[in-house]
């Protein structure tokens, strides 16, 4: 018999796998159901409906990697690009973006957004703690720092299809100037 952690990633897969395929429309708890083939009534003791279980599994893979105390301004900086992509890679993907921009699902568009924002304050909190302590420039504007990292990731899907290898290490090359005070 699985376990709950098993169950609970199967139905996480299964969300995301629906989300990223299909937009936030395909994913019902039906839908999840026969994908990952666990039981309805076993999805329905976890989550009260399919935006709960949206809402879970997003929250899940947006949460950020902690931060380590003694990473140096390189590293920090390394840290808000990998986790400000996060959310669409690890997340979403980008058949959930384009319902979202396309507002195609408003509840999921609602949903996502609130949890974007929640992401975002966290990546404005290091921001901000990087400033105070030196660590970044004391002018640096978190709010478009982030917009600027997402950006720039966008731009890349949609003129590539995918990332460029060493994408990450070439935006750090980029805003480390900007950055470091």
């Amino acid at each position: 018999m699985p376990q709950r952690a098993e169950i609970d990633a199967g139905i996480a897969d299964a969300t995301l796998a629906l989300l990223r395929s299909r937009g936030p429309r395909a994913v019902t708890v039906e839908a999840v159901a026969a994908t990952s083939g666990i039981a309805k009534t076993t999805i329905y003791r976890r989550y009260r409906d399919r935006r709960d279980m949206l809402a879970v599994t997003l929250s899940r893979v947006t949460t950020s990697e902690p931060l380590g105390p003694d990473a140096d301004p390189p590293d920090r900086l390394r840290w808000l690009i990998s986790e400000a992509v996060k959310a669409i890679d690890a997340g979403i993907g980008f058949g959930g973006f384009a319902a979202m921009l396309t507002d195609e699902d408003p509840e999921f568009t609602k949903l996502f957004r609130r949890i974007l924002d929640d992401q975002r304050a966290e990546l404005e909190s290091v921001i901000e703690a990087s400033k105070a302590d030196g660590s970044f420039r004391a002018d640096l504007d978190g709010e478009t720092f982030v917009d600027a990292v997402v950006g720039a990731h966008i731009a890349e899907r949609a003129r590539t299809g995918r990332l460029a290898p060493k994408w990450e290490a070439r935006l750090f090359d980029l805003f480390w100037p900007i950055v470091k005070p």
